[in-house]
């Protein structure tokens, strides 16, 4: 994967739950990192196709790894003003060169 392919930014967080002094919880977003990506939507391919079991899965970010940090589906993907809750996380040909990460978009209802 060459820096060429990689040329979406986005923003991997984690949510940390806060306690005030007379114990109320609060939730808040906490940015781990924000790396360049290379990014692919669901489409009708033999890849996509592959993935059956990945039926809600409609992205896939691939990047490189983070030394330190570990990556995990707790956490979520923002692009473009948009949410990704990861569903998978994969050590492509398991080298500890690159990550695979296939998310759901997030769509708000009402």
């Amino acid at each position: 994967m060459s820096y060429g392919k990689m040329n979406t930014f986005i923003d991997i967080i984690e949510r940390i739950i806060i306690k005030d002094a007379e114990g109320f919880r609060t939730e808040v977003d906490n940015i781990v990192a924000s790396v360049r990506a290379y990014r692919e939507g669901r489409h009708g391919n033999e890849k996509w196709a592959n993935r059956a079991s990945f039926t809600e899965a409609t992205d896939l970010f691939r990047f490189r790894c983070i030394p330190g940090i570990t990556i995990t589906a707790s956490m979520v993907i923002i692009h473009s003003d948009k949410r990704f809750e990861i569903t998978s996380v994969e050590d492509v040909k398991g080298r500890g060169m690159y990550l695979e990460v296939l998310a759901k978009e997030v769509v708000p209802s009402g």
